[in-house]
């Protein structure tokens, strides 16, 4: 695709990580993805680098970009833009993790502020980008942002032969229809499963085919601070609603604790909550049942990403 020849050289190829104890646990060939090893600490680096770079192509004379982030989106977007040489300014709820707000301003951006409320993130975005002539490049409801996310999908499919299944963690989107437009794309027989914390209810969405989520637009109590936005995307919805599976695997604040820790000890990898929440559910006993009925033997599963405050371990 158009966004992995562009990324390419600009952010890595991650290697394919797989464990013996939990192939023996589940019974499947698992083939972890460690975003949590890409620049940055996440995945999130492929779509703001790809945004970027579409944009430097497209319109040279962008005076800088602006987004509103809890933490990898704005570090990945001030390192892809800090790389392309334009200002940017990243919106940052106040009770974002201190390392995440620490990270955006040691790649270069200027952070401000806001409540923790969706609707704040985007008004004080939008006022900057008006203010100052910027360009709103947001974390996941993007065409670019998600094509860039794909990638994952590209490089999972060439590595690992005859894959069945992955499991990917969802919060705004980006990162799971991007994967899924890809995926199905080139292997239309694979499928897609959502990880999501219990409250989400994206399950009731999908099966549904419609949003039935209140409005305005919450954030949940979770463990995973990287998964605490409730609604999906306006883009990335109709993607998700057409291509993913309709059963998700839902985990808790304790499974995503378990599958941290299982991560750190057994792995060796450090891992953020919401990149174990993927790990909290292969090894879950919905996603047994799941794969039995599906008849899945190889699977795969993106940790998306690793920044988390070595402080304030949940243990």
């Amino acid at each position: 695709t158009a966004a992995a020849k562009r990324i390419v050289g600009r952010v890595h190829r991650t290697p394919i990580v797989t464990s013996r104890t939990v192939n023996n646990l589940t019974g499947l060939e698992v083939f972890f993805k460690p975003e949590n090893l890409q620049k940055t600490g996440a995945f999130k680096i492929r779509g703001a680098v790809n945004a970027v770079m579409r944009l430097k192509e497209e319109a040279s004379s962008t005076k800088g970009v602006v987004t509103h982030s809890s933490g990898n989106h704005g570090q990945a977007l001030s390192f892809a833009a800090s790389m392309a040489g334009l200002p940017c300014v990243v919106v940052v709820p106040e009770n974002a993790p201190a390392v995440k707000a620490r990270a955006i301003e040691g790649y270069g951006a200027e952070v401000i502020f806001c409540k923790p409320t969706p609707t704040a993130r985007v008004e004080t975005c939008e006022k900057i980008a008006s203010e100052r002539g910027f360009v709103v490049i947001p974390p996941y409801d993007h065409p670019d942002v998600m094509a860039g996310q794909g990638t994952i999908a590209c490089e999972l499919l060439e590595q690992i032969e005859e894959l069945d299944a992955i499991l990917v963690p969802v919060s705004g989107g980006g990162l799971s229809s991007g994967i899924a437009l890809a995926a199905k794309h080139l292997k239309p027989s694979i499928r897609v499963f959502l990880v999501e914390p219990s409250d989400k209810g994206m399950e009731k969405c999908l099966q549904a085919g419609e949003r039935l989520w209140p409005n305005p637009p919450q954030m949940m109590k979770t463990i995973a601070d990287g998964l605490r936005l409730q609604q999906v995307g306006q883009l990335t919805w109709p993607v998700l609603r057409d291509l993913v599976e309709k059963r998700t695997v839902a985990v808790d604040d304790e499974e995503i604790v378990a599958g941290m820790k299982f991560v750190f000890e057994r792995m060796k990898l450090v891992v953020e909550p919401s990149g174990a929440a993927p790990v909290a559910a292969v090894l879950s006993d919905k996603f047994s049942v799941i794969a039995k009925e599906h008849g899945l033997k190889r699977v795969a599963v993106v940790i998306s990403g690793g920044n988390v405050d070595l402080t304030k371990l949940p243990w």
